[in-house]
């Protein structure tokens, strides 16, 4: 923000949708209203977007961004993205995906590959894949070959036979993690191009953990072996 200009503090306001909503659909109304003093006190910031600056700006995004237009937020996250990207099969419009990309943009990973259908269920993601690089592949095959061109190394979070603790793991900097289908697992071409199978360690009666929880973990676990403090 541009020195000598105050964001608003976040409020609970009512005042007309801005053009590029994106509040979770729910009863609440959060964030800021129209920027104080009218449009002779709007910042001269081009990431700014004039719709919300009028209208206010009840997207779901983090005080840093308020008024910010998309295509800024995308680009100040993309400059300092982790080198880590995570995959997911997309067999049968999984409810998860969508949970699994919003953990992914609170953890800002450099990209989102959806491999299989290229439709995916989007209403757990609360329009986060809107500021993040998500790709679509076809096929297992066609996203191993991203990673060996890219030089990342493919990592599936899986608990079938032969995958050693995530606990436990030296991850690599440059990470494709890669999470299967809720139920299914992970497919076994995509699995045969994994160097290795991580597991989430359990303590409890059940057999598995959600995906969409057990993605948020090994994201989770990623950051804390290759990046530095939040920035809030």
């Amino acid at each position: 923000m541009p020195e000598g200009e105050h964001l608003p503090a976040a409020s609970a306001v009512d005042s007309v949708p801005s053009p590029e909503e994106d509040r979770p659909a729910d009863v609440r109304q959060v964030g800021v209203g129209p920027w104080p003093g009218g449009p002779g006190a709007w910042p001269s910031d081009p990431r700014y977007d004039r719709g919300l600056l009028a209208a206010g700006d009840r997207r779901n995004v983090v005080d840093r961004y308020r008024y910010w237009t998309v295509a800024a937020i995308r680009a100040d996250l993309a400059a300092r993205a982790h080198r880590l990207h995570i995959a997911i099969e997309n067999v049968n419009q999984d409810l998860n995906i969508g949970s699994i990309v919003r953990s992914a943009n609170a953890f800002n990973v450099a990209g989102v590959h959806i491999i299989g259908r290229r439709r995916w269920n989007k209403r757990g993601a609360m329009v986060t894949n809107r500021y993040l690089d998500v790709r679509h592949h076809p096929e297992p095959g066609e996203l191993l070959a991203w990673a060996r061109a890219e030089g990342y190394e493919v990592v599936g979070i899986d608990n079938g036979p032969g995958a050693q603790p995530l606990e436990s793991a030296a991850l690599p900097e440059r990470c494709l993690m890669v999470f299967g289908s809720e139920g299914e697992g992970i497919s076994a071409e995509l699995s045969a191009g994994c160097s290795r199978l991580l597991r989430i360690g359990q303590y409890g009666s059940t057999r598995s953990i959600n995906v969409a929880a057990a993605a948020a973990v090994a994201m989770h676990t990623w950051i804390l072996q290759h990046a530095g403090p939040a920035p809030d």
